[in-house]
């Protein structure tokens, strides 16, 4: 089960164009993260990475490609975003822990999570100052900034979705799908 929601939910990071996916998942607690310990034994060969996060009554499966969040987040306006939501930036991993944390142990949603997904940092930073108001655009996020490049790029997402989701209905494996990206 968890193997569809997957493909259905983190394609593009499974084929190395987008540095993270998050979705909910209602699945036993257990059961999740013994499928997520198995998941990541084959991931980690193509340099990603899965997690489970509590959030309120359900958790949240994180999938991401930790070079690429290390790049993402090293960008001037990620971590003036990050530094102002509290975050210490002393490395990618440090901050995926953060998150983690907040998302368990606070009940409003950390809207600097669009930074983890590969949401551009003007889209995050006009998300959060605009209280979720006033987008230019919305599509698999909210744009502040470039539209014609962000609906480039959920156009890509979207095409790529479609073609894992038709290889995994054809017996594609999971570690086929997953693109090793150096």
């Amino acid at each position: 089960m968890l193997y569809d929601m997957l493909v259905a939910h983190c394609s593009p990071t499974l084929a190395g164009i987008k540095t993270g996916n998050l979705f909910s998942c209602k699945m036993d607690y257990d059961r999740l993260l013994s499928e997520v310990r198995e998941l990541n034994k084959i991931l980690v060969r193509k340099n990603i990475c899965l997690i489970a996060m509590k959030h309120e009554d359900h958790t949240l499966v994180y999938m991401y490609r930790p070079d690429f969040l290390k790049r993402d987040l090293s960008d001037s306006l990620a971590i003036r975003i990050l530094n102002d939501c509290g975050y210490s930036l002393k490395s990618a991993a440090v901050c995926v822990g953060e998150l983690s944390r907040r998302l368990k142990n606070e009940t409003a949603f950390p809207h600097e999570i669009g930074l983890f997904l590969g949401y551009p940092p003007a889209d995050v930073d006009g998300f959060i100052k605009n209280n979720a108001r006033h987008a230019k655009c919305t599509g698999m996020w909210k744009v502040y900034g470039d539209v014609r490049q962000s609906q480039i790029m959920f156009e890509r997402y979207k095409d790529c979705t479609a073609r894992c989701m038709e290889g995994f209905r054809n017996h594609c494996s999971i570690d086929k799908l997953a693109v090793a990206v150096s």
